[in-house]
């Protein structure tokens, strides 16, 4: 155990120093360790380009009753930006300190990518088959949300996979709990409009672009300030709210001069329990009581995204229930409060679970000196050989 434990580190110490890191990434590098990792593990292995520059990765394990749907195992290559500067340790060193494991993807999620395939290469190791077909699958462009995923699931091959089920990422947590993810928000991203008067910075002119993004503002945050106190209130859980932020403000040329226009950006997030209408109705109505050339611009619009049903209808959560209680998993089951690639397979009508194995665990997805303790690492190895075997063993 201990020898494949170290090949388990050293596989995922490689994997982390590969800087598959937006803007403008080189997926070469992770297709090659990719494939080098499928013939030591002796899985066949396919390359599917959704764009010449964007690779889909899927490596299968067989099953031997192949006409039944089959697993899909999802992670993402790429990992957001870094400033080198404000790092400890270098972001693609994956240089262990005190016990863990520090570069950028460590939490999210080349760990979980990792974990998968060492999972599969143990139970190949214990002769262990399974009924249904799993599919281990690494995809491009998940951070940038285009492009990957998205792309990838209107393909003839995602057609040919007859996916049944699909395992994707949720987050690390602080306590004992596993976090599991049955569903998530839909992103929508803005930037309001203000248009007004124009002139010198020292008239009090009507109608100025600032005064309507003052309002805007306020109206925001009038909104943000009833939904943070449900969830302070305890009325509601943080995944049944809608957040919204201000992202970026703009406007102006001089110190004295009123611009004709200025914008604010923002960033909202909507559990499909709300009407999305209602929502646009409301922006729609701050724009109008701003100004009469105050309106929004959409830069991204998601449609809900059905959740997953969590019942015994759903034979695929009896297995991974009964699988955590083997385990002694305790979960928090939650409705992400961001987005995933999940979100394309459950528009699908394909149930999708979320679940990335660090408990006890400090979120550091996206942060500076991000890490995985190593024995968090390994053990979640653990927790997929008797997660994986007992969903794709469904009846």
């Amino acid at each position: 155990m201990e020898n494949l434990d170290n090949i388990a580190l050293e596989n995922f110490k490689e994997y982390l120093q590969i800087p598959s890191v937006h803007p403008d990434i080189d997926y070469s590098d992770c297709v090659k360790f990719l494939t080098k990792i499928a013939e030591d593990l002796q899985l066949p292995i396919r390359v599917i380009n959704v764009t010449p520059k964007n690779p889909v990765v899927v490596l299968t394990w067989k099953g031997t009753n192949p006409e039944l749907p089959t697993i899909l195992l999802n992670s993402h290559m790429d990992v957001v930006e870094v400033s080198e500067k404000d790092w400890k340790h270098k972001p693609f060193g994956a240089e262990i300190e005190d016990g863990k494991i520090y570069a950028r993807g460590a939490q999210d999620m080349k760990s979980v990518g990792i974990q998968y395939l060492e999972a599969i290469r143990r139970m190949k190791l214990q002769n262990i088959t399974c009924l249904r077909t799993v599919h281990v699958c690494f995809v491009p462009e998940e951070e940038v949300g285009k492009e990957g995923m998205e792309l990838f699931v209107h393909t003839a091959e995602f057609k040919e996979m007859n996916v049944g089920l699909c395992m994707d990422e949720s987050y690390a947590n602080e306590t004992e709990k596993f976090i599991f993810v049955y569903g998530e928000k839909s992103c929508w991203q803005f930037t309001i409009h203000c248009k007004g008067q124009s002139g010198h910075g020292s008239i009090f002119s009507d109608n100025t672009p600032g005064e309507q993004l003052a309002l805007i503002l306020e109206k925001v945050y009038d909104f943000r300030k009833e939904q943070k106190e449900k969830i302070q209130n305890e009325l509601i859980e943080v995944g049944e709210t809608v957040s919204v932020n201000c992202t970026k403000v703009s406007g102006g040329e001089q110190y004295n001069v009123v611009p004709n226009e200025m914008t604010a950006t923002f960033d909202m997030r909507i559990p499909p329990t709300y009407s999305f209408e209602e929502i646009e109705e409301m922006i729609n109505k701050w724009c109008k009581e701003a100004g009469p050339d105050c309106f929004v611009e959409y830069h991204d619009k998601q449609n809900p995204t059905p959740d997953t049903k969590l019942d015994d209808s759903n034979i695929f959560w009896r297995a991974f229930r009964e699988a955590s209680e083997e385990l002694n998993l305790e979960l928090d089951i939650v409705r992400c409060i961001a987005t995933s690639d999940s979100r394309y397979i459950r528009l699908l009508g394909i149930p999708s679970f979320g679940f990335s194995p660090m408990n006890n665990t400090k979120p550091l997805m996206h942060a500076n000196d991000e890490y995985l303790g190593v024995e968090t690492f390994l053990n979640g190895i653990k927790i997929f050989c008797g997660i994986i075997p007992k969903l794709a063993n469904v009846h």
